[in-house]
């Protein structure tokens, strides 16, 4: 049996959000660079779309134990796993040799983990599968290079076109000039509209390519995983400890 920590490098590098897309209401905002995340069983009210891009399952932590929200912040799915991961595609089993277990590999389960043992669970959160090593089939390389890349100037780091930096060193310019004490690109499904975790006066905020503020430079420290990508959501903390997730509006869930 594979242990969560096992497969989340093998995650982190492998799994693909492929969720269909839905007509926006007017009470929904899009922000250029977010995903439309897939509308799930419309038999369920407690599943609430305020917008349409934030996952209507959001991770979050209490008591030590992590569930699932909906949009307004309700508990949907308890807190009882030790680790719990957005509602995203695991290539492992999507390419698993055993083709009964490859529909679990959908976006229609989330990978948790409780006592030591992972599992993909559905929108009601029950075990619907639980990891086997034999299972487990190669994820196809899908990197794709980021459009735009963290230059430093003495001190401080700013954004550039990686390809106009390589066409011509001499004539390149900053897409933001280099202000901040540390910028980080990350990893997102549009990359004309990346989103950058920067730290300006030792606080961390969220900037666009623009240099337009979008998370605040109000944080102890923002994580540098795939929340933007899986679930376009950025992972906060106000005192270095205790971690929540936060949307494009600086909701917190």
């Amino acid at each position: 049996m594979k242990n969560i920590y096992q497969l989340f490098a093998v995650f982190l590098f492998s799994v693909l959000l492929s969720q269909s897309s839905h007509v926006v209401s007017k009470s929904e905002t899009q922000f250029p660079g977010t995903t439309q995340f897939a509308r799930v069983n419309s038999n369920r009210p407690d599943l609430i779309s305020l917008y349409g891009d934030v996952p209507l399952l959001i991770p979050k932590r209490e008591n030590g134990k992590v569930g699932y929200v909906n949009q307004k912040g309700q508990m949907i799915i308890p807190a009882e796993f030790y680790i719990a991961m957005f509602f995203a595609e695991d290539c492992n089993l999507l390419n698993s040799p055993n083709e009964s277990v490859r529909k679990y590999g959908s976006n229609e389960y989330a990978t948790v983990e409780k006592d030591q043992i992972s599992y993909r669970i559905d929108v009601y959160g029950k075990k619907v599968y639980r990891y086997k090593d034999s299972d487990l089939g190669k994820c196809k390389n899908t990197y794709i290079k980021q459009k735009y890349g963290v230059y430093k100037d003495k001190y401080l780091f700013g954004l550039g076109d990686n390809n106009l930096y390589k066409n011509s060193k001499v004539t390149f310019r900053f897409q933001i000039v280099p202000q901040y004490e540390m910028l980080y690109v990350l990893e997102g499904n549009d990359l004309e509209n990346p989103m950058m975790v920067a730290v300006a006066n030792n606080k961390f905020g969220v900037i666009n390519k623009d240099n337009k503020t979008i998370i605040p430079f109000e944080y102890e420290d923002i994580k540098l995983n795939y929340s933007w990508k899986l679930g376009g959501m950025f992972e906060v903390s106000k005192d270095g400890k205790n971690y929540y997730y936060v949307d494009v509006r600086n909701k917190k869930y």
